[in-house]
């Protein structure tokens, strides 16, 4: 974890996205530094190749000596197999950097995107920050594998090109350096525009990409609402928005490319007439120096063009490490790698609420508790009860700390959850939801996400206890059976009970069962059931439900109305209050039982 936490703090100082995106090279410079200097020389032996081309016309002019012309056809293929080894060792070694590198950066985004607070997402499309991990990050490979390379490549060209090129016609390199600053002006001008619409245009396939996420994972209701089409356009709506975008930025593309066609080849024609005059009237020594100097300009050229490509190229990647980066901005929450909890972090199992108020950071201005107090002692059944939006959730949620009291404390056996670490509060909690979330792995995968290092007797146990080991024996592969994505290949019962199983696993100080029965069959309900009783044993357990049968049994029921405690007691104490909020939700409950 420190690792990732100072290669986040590394980037956060650079000043400029290219800054921090090359910070990341730096373990690598060793290789970086090779595949550097096998690049300059790659490029200095091209730059040798107007000058011999220049002697092999001489010779042929003047001399009329094969011995001469093929010593210096020799040399030409010699510096073409010496530019050719050179370039593989440079292309190797900046593919293998790039990986490197885009590999660290992406553990780095996504180590760094695990640990952000769940108002970070409660703000953010998971399907866009997905697009943002994986395409824009595809984006930025062939920018440091290749355009980075031809940058630099093409710099060194032009850089040498037009040296030599004074030394052969100062007259001429002098006019090439008048069309430069028309050349970059224009890259320039029409870079930053670039820039703007790429990223604009990542931004619009990162949406559309939400939209493909949530359509998939929720094709069911798609089809079962007859969507379809409705989604066909949302999609295409997206699509075309960023479509739109890229055309203009075409538009752009196209100007800036045309205009720089139009000068550096333009000034290599008015070159190349020049220099005929020069030869001509006797100012340049000889043929063969003219099609140095035109091969040179040619070089020029070429470099111009390209350059323009590749800082072009270079201003896309960098729209999208804006959205990267922005990412690596937001404030994580300190974690720490816990492999197992310190004696005085051990939790005792007592809970105290004093006169805790929230509302969510998305809407600051709806409370959701307001001066909430309770306290629970250790080993004891509580119940939350309440109408929907009552703040029950909301309680489960901050037991866990995702998010911390606007106002108010709550403590821990006389702890305040504020000093305690994040990581040890929650290894010593487990939640088991009404919509169950399991990966698209096996069963066995499934429970052993409660303690990854637990043996597979201590897996099949769990199972037992659960009330799930029937069931798992039936399928043909048994616990090693997948269970597709989101466990859709498993009943809502099934689901429910391989979650039991995990927070089993856990084995848990606290527990919180939100809604765990609610969506469930009477027969799945009593397995169920009989399974969250295992679990409760000599624990903690705070049940969230509006089911109120269930919680009849509890040691205490709290009562959550408009986000303050109305009334606590046991079932028996409750039903005896005179117009109470738990009596009339019972009587609400049992005469839709009687209806049904």
């Amino acid at each position: 974890m420190q690792t990732d936490t100072s290669s986040t703090q590394m980037v956060k100082r650079r000043p400029g996205k290219m800054f921090r995106l090359y910070s990341y090279i730096k373990p690598y410079w060793l290789s970086f530094t090779a595949g550097m200097l096998f690049l300059v020389l790659s490029s200095l032996a091209g730059l040798t190749i107007p000058y011999l081309l220049g002697q092999l016309v001489d010779h042929g002019a003047k001399d009329h000596l094969p011995e001469a012309i093929n010593r210096v056809g020799l040399l030409l293929l010699a510096v073409l197999s010496g530019q050719a080894v050179l370039s593989f060792f440079r292309v190797t070694l900046f593919v293998n950097v790039t990986e490197r590198t885009l590999s660290a950066l992406r553990q780095d985004v996504y180590n760094h995107l695990i640990r952000l607070p769940m108002s970070f997402f409660m703000r953010r499309k998971i399907g866009e920050l997905n697009s943002h991990i994986s395409a824009d990050i595809s984006l930025l490979q062939e920018t440091l594998a290749t355009t980075l390379a031809e940058f630099i490549r093409n710099a060194i060209t032009f850089a040498g090109a037009f040296a030599l090129l004074l030394t052969t016609s100062l007259k001429l390199a002098l006019f090439i350096l008048l069309v430069f600053p028309l050349i970059l002006g224009t890259g320039l001008l029409f870079g930053k525009y670039i820039r703007k619409f790429s990223g604009d245009a990542q931004g619009k396939i990162a949406e559309a990409n939400n939209i493909l996420e949530e359509t998939l994972q929720g094709i069911l209701s798609v089809k079962a609402f007859a969507n379809e089409f409705f989604e066909m356009k949302r999609y295409r709506k997206k699509v075309m928005e960023g479509a739109d975008i890229g055309i203009k930025n075409g538009k752009y593309k196209g100007v800036l490319t045309s205009m720089l066609l139009f000068l550096s080849f333009g000034a290599i024609v008015i070159v190349i007439w020049k220099g005929a005059l020069l030869v001509a009237t006797g100012e340049m020594k000889s043929a063969g120096a003219l099609i140095s100097f035109v091969v040179y300009a040619a070089f020029i050229g070429g470099s111009i063009t390209e350059l323009a490509e590749t800082y072009t190229h270079m201003q896309k990647s960098l729209g999208a490490t804006r959205h990267l980066f922005e990412i690596l901005e937001e404030e994580p929450e300190p974690l720490t790698d816990t492999a197992g909890v310190v004696p005085q972090q051990v939790l005792d199992g007592m809970i105290l609420f004093n006169n805790v108020s929230f509302c969510y950071p998305t809407r600051p201005d709806q409370q959701v508790l307001s001066g909430a107090s309770f306290s629970v002692d250790a080993n004891q059944k509580i119940a939350l009860v309440g109408h929907s939006g009552a703040g029950k959730s909301t309680i489960a949620a901050l037991l866990l700390r995702l998010y911390d009291p606007l106002n108010g404390n709550i403590y821990f056996g006389g702890r305040n959850i504020r000093n305690m670490s994040y990581s040890e509060l929650r290894s010593q909690i487990a939640l088991v939801p009404q919509d169950v979330f399991l990966f698209a792995a096996s069963i066995r995968d499934n429970i052993a996400y409660g303690n990854p290092a637990a043996t597979d007797d201590e897996i099949i146990a769990a199972a037992r206890r659960a009330n799930a080991w029937d069931f798992i024996q039936y399928f043909h592969q048994g616990i090693d059976t997948m269970v597709g994505d989101r466990g859709v290949q498993l009943s809502g019962g099934q689901r429910q009970r391989i979650a039991i199983a995990r927070a089993l696993l856990k084995n848990p100080r606290i527990l919180i069962l939100d809604e765990a029965t609610s969506a469930l069959d009477s027969e799945s309900e009593l397995l169920v059931q009989s399974a969250l009783d295992h679990l409760m044993q000599g624990r903690t357990s705070i049940i969230i439900a509006h089911r109120l049968s269930t919680v009849r049994e509890a040691d205490k029921i709290i009562v959550i109305d408009k986000g303050k405690v109305a009334e606590e007691g046991t079932h028996h104490q409750l039903l005896g209050i005179e117009g109470g909020i738990y009596r009339s939700l019972i009587a609400l409950q049992t005469v839709k039982e009687e209806v049904v």
